[in-house]
C-alpha cells in the first residue's frame, strides 16, 4: 500500500513538475519571439529606408544622366542646325550668283543677236554686190570667148580639153616625182626606226655561243672502273647500251669514259645513269636498269626546273606544266648545232625589246618567240613544226596573236599582226648571228641568185638583170626609149614590191634600175 501512495505521489509530482516547466517555457518562449519580432520590425524598417535612400540615389543619378544627354542632344541639334543654315546660305548665294550669270549672258546673247543680225545684212549687201559683179563678169568672159573663137580658129569644148590633157600630162609628171620623193623618204625614214629598233634590241640581249657536240665525257676515280663498267665478256656495258641508247667508249684515256650519241636528252640521261652507278659501286644488269629509272626521274625534275627558270627569266607567267616540261626539253635539242633553249631565249628577248621600242605588247612578243620552234620538241608529224607548234598551243587555249605569231614565223600562215612580224624578224638574227645556225649551201645560193634575177625579167622593158653583192642588190637594164624616168620609178618600186611576195631572203635587197640611150651615127 505505501508502495503504491509512494507512486502516486511521484506521478503527482512529475504531473506537477511538467505543467510547471510547461508553463514556464511558454513564458519564456513568448517573451522571446516578441524581441524577436521587435527586432524584425526594426530591420524592416532600416531596409526600406536604405532602400528609399538608394532609390532617391539612383533618381538623382538618373536624372543627371538624362539632363547630359538631353543637353548634349540639344548641342548636336543646334550645330546640326547651323551647318545646314550655313548651307542654305551658301544655296542662296550660287543661286544669286547664277541668276546674275544668266542675266549677264542673256544680255550678252541679245546682244550678239544684235551683232549677227548686222552681219546678216552686211553679208546680204556683199552677195548682191558680189552677184553683179558675177554677171559682170561673165558677160566680160564671153566676149573674150568670142574674140579668141575668132583668133584662134578654135571652139570653147577644144580648147578645154586640150588645156585639160596638157594639165593630166603635167600633173602625171609631177605625181610621179613627188611619189617618187616621198617613197624615198619614207623608206630613210622607215630605215633609220627600223635600225634603231633593232640595234636597240640586239645590244640589250647578250648573245651566248652555242656549242654542242655528240660526245660527253665523264671522269670516273680510277681506270679500275673500267673493268667493271665493262663487266665479264663485256654484259654490262652491252646492258648499259641497251638501256639508254648511247654507245660508250672505253678507251685508253685515264679516268675517262666517253658516252657517244646525236640526241643529247638521251646522252644526258646516260651520264646520270653512268654516274649513280660508279657512286653507288655496285654495276651489274639489274643494277643498270634501276639507275636508269632513277635517272629518267631526275631528267624530268631536271626539265621542269629548267623550264620554270626560263619563264621567270624572261617573266612570262601562266603556262601549263606539259608546256614548261618541253620548254625544259628543249636544252637538249639542237638545230643546225643551234641550241634550241638557247635560240627560242634570244627570240623572246629579241621580240620583246623591239616590241617595246614599237610601243606594242612585249608580253606577246616574249611569249610567241619562246614558243615559236616549240614544234621542234613534240613528236613527229606530216605539218610543218610551226603548224605543229600552233595546233599544240592551241589545246592550251593560247591567244590568237601568239598562236598566229607561232605558226607564221617560216611563211606557214599569213601575219596577222605586227608581233608575228617582229618574231619573225627575231628568228632571223638569232639564227644568223656568229654561234647561229650555219650558212645556207652554195647550191642554194646559187638558186637564190637566179630566183631574184628571173623575178626582175618578167616585168615589161627589161632588158637584162643581175643579182650583185651576194644578192643584196639586183641591178635592172631596161630600155631608154620605152622607159622614162618617171616609169623608171615606177618599175624600180613594182619590182621590190614583187621580190617582198615570192622571194625569201634576209635582210633586204637594193633595187637599181638603169636606163640607158644608145644615139649612133656615121661619118661618111
Amino acid at each position: 500500500m505505501a508502495i503504491v501512495v509512494n507512486l502516486f505521489l511521484i506521478v503527482l509530482a512529475s504531473l506537477l513538475f511538467f505543467v510547471v516547466g510547461f508553463f514556464i517555457g511558454r513564458f519564456f518562449l513568448e517573451k522571446i519571439g516578441t524581441t524577436k519580432v521587435l527586432e524584425a520590425e526594426e530591420r524592416a524598417v532600416q531596409i526600406v529606408q536604405e532602400a528609399q535612400k538608394e532609390a532617391n540615389e539612383y533618381k538623382d543619378l538618373k536624372v543627371t544622366e538624362v539632363n547630359q544627354e538631353w543637353k548634349k542632344r540639344r548641342r548636336e541639334f543646334d550645330a546640326d542646325v547651323t551647318v545646314k543654315n550655313n548651307k542654305f546660305t551658301q544655296l542662296q548665294k550660287q543661286i544669286r550668283q547664277k541668276e546674275n550669270n544668266l542675266k549677264r549672258q542673256g544680255q550678252d546673247l541679245r546682244d550678239s543677236e544684235k551683232k549677227v543680225e548686222a552681219t546678216r545684212k552686211e553679208l546680204e549687201r556683199e552677195r548682191e554686190s558680189l552677184s553683179n559683179k558675177i554677171k559682170e563678169l561673165e558677160r566680160i568672159t564671153a566676149e573674150q570667148n568670142e574674140k579668141l573663137e575668132v583668133i584662134s580658129n578654135l571652139q570653147a569644148e577644144d580648147a578645154k580639153q586640150m588645156l585639160k590633157d596638157n594639165m593630166v600630162a603635167v600633173a602625171r609628171e609631177e605625181a610621179t616625182e613627188t611619189i617618187h620623193r616621198i617613197h624615198e623618204e619614207s623608206e630613210q625614214e622607215a630605215s633609220r626606226i627600223a635600225e634603231k629598233t633593232l640595234l636597240t634590241a640586239i645590244q640589250r640581249v647578250s648573245f651566248e655561243q652555242a656549242t654542242e657536240s655528240a660526245l660527253s665525257v665523264v671522269h670516273i676515280q680510277s681506270d679500275e672502273l673500267k673493268g667493271r663498267i665493262i663487266g665479264r665478256e663485256g654484259r654490262n656495258i652491252k646492258a648499259f647500251e641497251n638501256a639508254t641508247g648511247v654507245d660508250i667508249i672505253v678507251d685508253d684515256t685515264p679516268e675517262v669514259v666517253i658516252l657517244s650519241c646525236f640526241d643529247p636528252l638521251r646522252r644526258e640521261l646516260a651520264k646520270l645513269t653512268l654516274q649513280k652507278l660508279l657512286i653507288d659501286g655496285v654495276i651489274h644488269p639489274v643494277a643498270i636498269e634501276k639507275a636508269y629509272e632513277d635517272a629518267k626521274k631526275e631528267i624530268d625534275d631536271v626539265l621542269m626546273s629548267t623550264g620554270e627558270e626560263t619563264l621567270a627569266s624572261l617573266q612570262i607567267p601562266d603556262m601549263p606544266a606539259k608546256v614548261v616540261a618541253l620548254i625544259g626539253k628543249m636544252k637538249y635539242h639542237t638545230v643546225y648545232g643551234q641550241n634550241l633553249l638557247q635560240h627560242s631565249r634570244e627570240v623572246a628577248m629579241l621580240a620583246g625589246l623591239m616590241a617595246a621600242e614599237l610601243k606594242l605588247d612585249a608580253k606577246y612578243a616574249k611569249r610567241a618567240g619562246l614558243l615559236h620552234d616549240i614544234g621542234l620538241v613534240l613528236p613527229e608529224s606530216d605539218e610543218p613544226h610551226a603548224i605543229a607548234g600552233m595546233q599544240y598551243m592551241k589545246k592550251f587555249r593560247e591567244s590568237k596573236v601568239v598562236l598566229n605569231a607561232i605558226a607564221a614565223h617560216h611563211g606557214d600562215a599569213p601575219k596577222e599582226s605586227p608581233i608575228a612580224d617582229l618574231v619573225e624578224a627575231a628568228n632571223v638574227i638569232s639564227s644568223a648571228r656568229p654561234g647561229g645556225r650555219g650558212a645556207v649551201t652554195a647550191e642554194g645560193h646559187v638558186k637564190r641568185l637566179e630566183n631574184l634575177e628571173e623575178i626582175a625579167k618578167g616585168f615589161p622593158g627589161v632588158i637584162k638583170t643581175y643579182a650583185l653583192q651576194a644578192g643584196r642588190e639586183i641591178r635592172v637594164i631596161v630600155e631608154g626609149e620605152n622607159v622614162n624616168d618617171s616609169q623608171a620609178d615606177i618599175l624600180a618600186h613594182d619590182i621590190a614590191h614583187k621580190i617582198e611576195e615570192v622571194a625569201d631572203y634576209p635582210g633586204q635587197i637594193k633595187v637599181s634600175i638603169i636606163r640607158e640611150k644608145r644615139s649612133i651615127a656615121y661619118a661618111k
